[in-house]
């Protein structure tokens, strides 16, 4: 049975795997320091868990009426030993499972992504501004890296990007989209922080302005196939 740290779970949700009636399971531990970040009780791989993979899986015995997919996400959950048997004894089960990730760990990524039925990749910035994001050095070449292996995989995915104002600018923003579309995205996301429970407190209280935001809404939608704005 699979080693996991768990920080939490969600026993049904429709948003976190577009399309399916997911579970979701917090990963504990993140080696990223994202300012935006609105789960940092889950940055800490060695805070105490209270949740048991075991018991996790009997919950999802339980409800395999009512779900068809498990979802991993953080944290981040690449960082955890035990994702890939998890992973089997999730598709034992027949159910789909989908990963949310940074892809901080490269190789370990590609090594899932065969077995993945899903990817909701987080970009954080072009590459060399990355840092500002994360506050870890040189974290944008294993993101763009992850990015590069879910392209040439077979594996659906969506690619997404938190914004805030303080740390990309709208134009910032579309430099990024366009540097995605020219590698072949084609499905994306832009995801405006949410900033009452950002890591660094201070970005709070800053936002993008709503006109600025209606037009790069409409330029953005021109660049990719399948493309949302999440406020």
């Amino acid at each position: 049975m699979a080693a996991l740290r768990i920080g939490g779970l969600t026993p049904l949700t429709t948003l976190d795997y577009p399309g399916h009636l997911a579970s979701v399971v917090f990963l504990q531990g993140c080696a990223w320091r994202c300012r935006y970040c609105h789960n940092p009780e889950l940055m800490d791989a060695g805070a105490p868990t209270e949740i048991d993979w075991a018991d996790v899986l009997h919950m999802l015995h339980e409800r395999r009426e009512f779900i068809d997919a498990v979802v991993f996400s953080g944290g981040e959950p690449l960082l955890q030993n035990g994702l890939e048997d998890a992973i089997a004894e999730v598709k034992a089960m027949g159910l789909k499972v989908a990963l949310h990730t940074s892809g901080m760990v490269v190789k370990r990524f590609a090594q899932l992504l065969p077995q993945l039925d899903w990817v909701a990749l987080d970009i954080k910035h072009l590459p060399a501004q990355t840092d500002l994001v994360t506050q870890v050095e040189d974290s944008g070449h294993a993101n763009w890296a992850a990015l590069t292996r879910l392209l040439v995989s077979e594996t659906p995915y969506e690619v997404r990007t938190t914004a805030h104002p303080q740390l990309i600018s709208a134009d910032g923003i579309m430099r990024l989209a366009l540097t995605l579309q020219g590698m072949g995205v084609e499905n994306y996301a832009l995801q405006i922080s949410h900033n009452q429970r950002c890591f660094d407190p201070k970005l709070s209280n800053l936002h993008y302005d709503p006109l600025e935001l209606k037009e790069l809404e409409g330029k953005l939608s021109g660049l990719f196939p399948h493309f949302e704005i999440r406020h």
